[in-house]
């Protein structure tokens, strides 16, 4: 879901001094006697998402994302998942401002790989100001660039990604195989029970995956299957949200399934939904009385003490999918840089006890209160 996952001040960022980042936040906001306060546009049901425009950046909102993760496969059969993310934050810089110095939008992104043979994920983070050719967010088509890291979306619809981080390098090719999938009310996609806590949101299932991993130096063959998510918005969570546990799956049988709910303190569900779209296209959406979240198994962090429930399961109308971990440790901590922990990581999915595809599961606020 990432509905404000990332975005400045929640997750991953670089790994910069806490006297750095509080620097940057100073550069990058407004001085109330200098600037007047930005206007945010809003998300609004009706209004109907316009393609090829909408694969673009949204600068007039405050946050926004494109997430792909998916599950690839070496030449000799290791499964190794991976994720890919680029977050377009807003600051609170007078959006008037003529100069081309002002840090009006920032761009951050993240990546990921979990395999089972390191026992932990490997990631790494950057962040900069969009401009002077280090960082952008096209507004035309998903074209998104930092530093060196690049995803951009071809005329035929492929998105080509190339990450040289730190420990690894991502070199990969993502082709759609279906049509975009609308999430919520023709991409309304709500996340309270306030009308305004919603977001625009889509996403691209059953993308196939061909490219290279290179670690060591050593580039490996891979080939797999991927999930992508793009979301824009101006809300924050409402004040009892503490976290959320989200999943979006592609399943062997060529359908796509996408469920989250949004957690308050003592575990209940505030706000939570359900998409399943079979191969043919027909989507079904599950309102929050016929969706329950049962965790199964729990993990507990040696790094944070954070307990997360690495098995869980979902009841959805009369469906019962299992979530079981590729590894248990797949939690990303970024307290050096934003103070938060949370676990994301490459899930086996099973219905009604039978295997039933792969996908990528995401929890937060397990080990505090996301303050949003």
């Amino acid at each position: 879901m990432k509905i404000f996952t990332h975005w400045l001040g929640v997750s991953a960022l670089p790994r910069v001094s806490a006297l750095l980042l509080t620097v940057l936040l100073q550069l990058f906001s407004a001085s109330p006697a200098l600037a007047g306060p930005p206007a945010f546009s809003s998300v609004v049901p009706g209004k109907a998402l316009n393609f090829p425009r909408d694969f673009g950046a949204h600068p007039d909102f405050r946050t926004e994302w494109w997430y792909a993760t998916g599950w690839l496969q070496t030449p000799d059969g290791k499964p190794i998942g991976f994720q890919v993310t680029f977050f377009r934050s807003a600051t609170e810089h007078d959006a008037n401002n003529p100069s081309r110095f002002a840090p009006k939008q920032l761009i951050v992104a993240h990546a990921a790989l979990s395999d089972p043979a390191l026992g932990k994920l490997v990631h790494d983070q950057k962040i900069a100001r969009a401009g002077f050719g280090i960082a952008q967010a096209s507004e035309r088509t998903t074209n998104l660039k930092l530093h060196q890291w690049t995803m951009r979306r071809e005329a035929d619809g492929r998105y080509q990604i190339n990450i040289p981080a730190r420990d690894f390098t991502l070199s990969l090719t993502l082709a759609p195989t279906q049509p975009v999938l609308l999430q919520g009310e023709q991409g309304y996609s709500r996340k309270g029970p306030v009308a305004g806590q919603a977001s625009y949101y889509y996403s691209e299932p059953q993308l196939q995956v061909s490219g290279q991993i290179t670690r060591q130096g050593k580039p490996v063959t891979v080939q797999g299957g991927a999930w992508l998510d793009h979301e824009w918005s101006s809300t924050v969570l409402d004040p009892r949200a503490v976290g959320w546990d989200w999943v979006g799956a592609n399943l062997d049988d060529g359908s796509a399934l996408m469920a989250f709910r949004i957690r308050t303190a003592d575990g209940q569900a505030l706000w939570q939904h359900a998409t399943l779209r079979d191969a043919s296209g027909r989507q079904s959406d599950f309102s929050a009385d016929t969706i329950r979240f049962t965790p199964q198994r729990e993990w507990r962090s040696p790094r944070t003490g954070a307990k997360y429930p690495v098995s869980m399961q979902i009841d959805i109308g009369d469906s019962r999918w299992q979530l079981v971990p590729l590894q248990d440790d797949q939690e990303l901590d970024s307290r050096q840089s934003t103070g938060a922990v949370y676990w994301e990581g490459a899930v086996r999915i099973e219905r009604n006890g039978k295997p039933a595809g792969r996908g990528y599961f995401e929890m937060t606020g397990y080990l505090k209160a996301l303050k949003l």
